[in-house]
């Protein structure tokens, strides 16, 4: 795969971040590897923050429509060819 479009599979869910890992330029997106790899683990923590009643369910809507911001920013920057990571969130560097 191009680095564009590693880029843009590696928002779309875990499966296309895996898809984007093993068969992509890694060394082209890895600046969206990584933003796609910490928007997983949001989503993950996300489920899990579902389970607790009230509270627990408002802030579920308001981290998944975080998630689902920042996966649109991420796949308009690759899209665009910008190696730029996400605001807030991009500065956390899992791969390296």
């Amino acid at each position: 795969m191009s680095k564009k479009a590693t880029g843009i599979v590696a928002y779309i869910t875990f499966i296309g971040w895996i898809i984007a890992f093993l068969a992509g330029d890694k060394e082209g997106a890895k600046v969206h590897l990584n933003n796609g790899l910490i928007l997983v683990f949001a989503t993950l923590i996300n489920f899990v923050i579902g389970f607790i009643p009230l509270l627990g369910w408002v802030l579920n809507c308001i981290l998944g429509i975080a998630i689902f911001v920042y996966a649109i920013i991420g796949i308009v920057y690759a899209a665009t060819d910008q190696d730029k990571e996400l605001p807030l969130i991009g500065m956390i560097k899992i791969l390296k």
